[in-house]
């Protein structure tokens, strides 16, 4: 079977890979939009408390399983066959919500499509930082969080417009899009290349060499960029071989501060509480006094301004050292939640047949106040989109050595979404029982990493991902005193070509012996 063409580009591949964080941004907003209409609230019933809970949180729940599936699967077939396994679950998990009759076909189909979001949420990141350059690996992962934003963006007011419709053919019709990104996706990935370090952790050195030269000098086996890198790789390869195997590989030899930082950045994103406005944005304007289409176009407003933000780091994140944005990032957002609480706490009065007979909103507030609140949940999301939204993927897909990347990133992705379950079921209860002080609680959250950030976090931006390794290792300097770029890369470049001008034969070699080689040899498309 003849070989399809690949695309070497890496923006045009993290543009296609990331179709897989569009996924998630589609089945978020999807929701979002829906939650408040009166097709979605007669059908169900008015679904609140834990019951809207559980619906919103679903999600979360497959995403629970499918991160826990994600590192086996991608250490033996490929991180690029991952997503395409990803894609199947997301197939038959919106066919079930489409064709919904009721509560628990609803969240079934959400637990599905979970699946699919924890696969791809922890494997494209670790597929692009493994491809990326180190100079734009920032750039290339932030492409992620890109594509979320944009399926928020699009699927939300899809929804929107959806919600005129009369009838279940509102939620059915808004749902059933979800299947276009899926299939556009199917469609793009196996001209896409395999990870060059996937390819030499199985023992496909070769396919490994020229996939790097393609990706890093238009295909010239012997530059010297692709010589010094393949070297690096292999160096580091060949010591993991070596180390702990199993789950000792996560803790042993100083491995614990990489499985503290990779997960703990994750958990962070979610306990910032950004992604309750981002889930129920529409219920906290319904606190501040919109109402129906308005209340529905301002909660919109903020994946526009998600997008805007986002897009100007694409073009500073590898800039800007990932410390500096977590630790500023985790400070403005606690002031931020600190705010909308402090003015909630303050001037709120109770409305006990809850707002517009919305169940979850209990409580409300008028005049200047409610300008605050929306002014401060629009603040909160800019400083979220220029931080901890594509900080916390980026960080967390560096971290790890190539033997742990794949699993680690699925475990940082399970602290991802064991928060994300969690927030989602009880954010619903928590605005009718404890209100405003949910917001105060995110701002101590917020605060508290802003100081782990400070404490343990060490500086990647401007390194190869096995220079990282250097930066968790015995005798490494503090976090706080490291700083970005200072990448060796260069010098063994420059070491590369003194020894091809004294003459000397260089190239990128194969070292892998047949006894080497592993049984996963799945054959290239």
């Amino acid at each position: 079977m003849a070989k399809l063409p690949k695309i070497t580009n890496t923006y045009f591949v993290a543009i296609i890979a990331t179709v897989g964080g569009m996924l998630f941004g589609f089945d978020i907003s999807s929701i979002a939009a829906i939650v408040i209409t009166p097709q979605y609230i007669e059908y169900f019933h008015n679904p609140s408390g834990l019951i809207q809970g559980a619906i919103g949180s679903a999600l979360a729940a497959g995403s629970v399983v499918g991160s826990l599936m994600a590192g086996p699967i991608s250490d033996k077939f490929g991180r690029r066959d991952s997503i395409m396994f990803a894609c199947l679950w997301w197939l038959i998990g919106t066919a079930v919500q489409v064709s919904t009759n009721g509560v628990g076909s609803l969240i079934a189909g959400r637990v599905l499509n979970g699946v699919c979001v924890g696969i791809t949420s922890s494997q494209v990141p670790v597929y692009l930082a493994e491809i990326a350059k180190r100079e734009s690996r920032g750039r290339i992962i932030i492409i992620q969080q890109l594509a979320i934003e944009w399926g928020i963006f699009i699927m939300y007011f899809a929804s929107y417009g959806c919600g005129f419709i009369k009838g279940t053919a509102s939620f059915r019709t808004a749902w059933g899009l979800q299947f276009i990104p899926a299939v556009i996706l199917i469609i793009g990935l196996p001209f896409l290349p395999r990870s060059p370090r996937w390819l030499a952790k199985v023992g496909r050195e070769d396919e490994a060499i020229q996939t790097l030269a393609d990706i890093q000098a238009g295909g010239n086996r012997d530059d010297p960029l692709v010589v010094a890198e393949w070297e690096e790789i292999y160096t580091v390869l060949v010591a993991e071989r070596e180390s702990a195997r199993g789950w000792r590989k996560f803790i042993s030899n100083g491995m614990w501060k990489r499985t503290l930082a990779g997960m703990s950045v994750q958990a962070w994103q979610q306990l910032s509480g950004a992604n309750v406005i981002v889930y129920y944005l529409t219920y906290v304007f319904l606190i501040a006094g919109l109402r129906d289409n308005l209340n529905l176009i301002a909660s919109g407003i903020q994946y526009a301004l998600f997008i805007v933000f986002t897009t100007v780091m694409f073009f500073f994140i590898d800039r800007t050292g990932r410390r500096t944005l977590l630790i500023a990032g985790g400070i403005a957002m606690g002031v931020c939640h600190f705010v909308i609480g402090g003015v909630l706490g303050s001037y709120s009065k109770p409305v006990p047949g809850g707002v517009d007979g919305n169940a979850n909103v209990t409580f409300s507030v008028s005049g200047a106040a409610s300008h605050t609140v929306i002014a401060f949940s629009y603040l909160l999301i800019i400083t979220y989109a220029l931080t901890l939204a594509p900080v916390a993927w980026i960080y967390a897909a560096e971290v790890w050595s190539l033997g742990t990347r794949a699993t680690g990133m699925s475990l940082a992705a399970v602290a991802n979404w064991v928060f994300n379950f969690a927030l989602g079921l009880f954010t619903p209860p928590a605005f009718q029982n404890i209100q405003y002080k949910i917001f105060i609680i995110f701002g101590v959250l917020c605060f508290g990493s802003a100081v782990q950030a400070f404490l343990t976090y060490p500086e990647t931006c401007g390194k190869t991902i096995e220079e990282v390794e250097l930066l968790f290792a015995k005798g490494a300097p503090p976090a706080w005193k490291t700083k970005k770029g200072g990448s060796r890369l260069e010098a063994e470049v420059q070491a590369v070509l003194e020894r091809k001008r004294a003459g000397e034969a260089v190239h990128a070699e194969v070292h892998t012996h047949k006894s080497e080689k592993v049984s996963s040899d799945a054959k290239e498309v």
